[in-house]
């Protein structure tokens, strides 16, 4: 499910992401998880958890340390407290289809939609 008009205060955003878990590295706690992509947060920005808002960076494929770019998407969990934003090199254009392919690594283990 894809939904248009929420988060337009987020989508378009600027972004400064620092990188936590880069491309090619194994989640801290669970190793089953493999990183295809860089995986971050905004440090000025907290997320229902608490800690710092999380980030799928897609189309960079090295691992980087940080990145600046545009939310070009929100994946709205409905069986979490709180969204990854998806963020991008500005002027990129992903479909609905790569931004699902790309974090289904890790959401495969949630329930949500995206929001553009």
């Amino acid at each position: 499910m894809v939904t248009e008009g929420k988060y337009t205060d987020i989508i378009g955003k600027k972004v400064h992401v620092i990188v936590d878990r880069p491309a090619g590295s194994y989640h801290p706690r669970n190793h089953g998880i493999f990183y295809s992509i860089n995986y971050g947060y905004i440090e000025d920005i907290i997320a229902g958890d608490g800690s710092g808002q999380d980030v799928y960076i897609i189309g960079q494929d090295n691992p980087l340390e940080t990145f600046d770019g545009i939310v070009i998407a929100v994946y709205h969990r409905t069986n979490d407290v709180e969204d990854k934003w998806i963020v991008a090199k500005e002027g990129s254009d992903f479909s609905d289809e790569e931004i699902m392919k790309n974090i289904h690594f890790v959401e495969q283990f949630f329930e949500g939609y995206l929001c553009r």
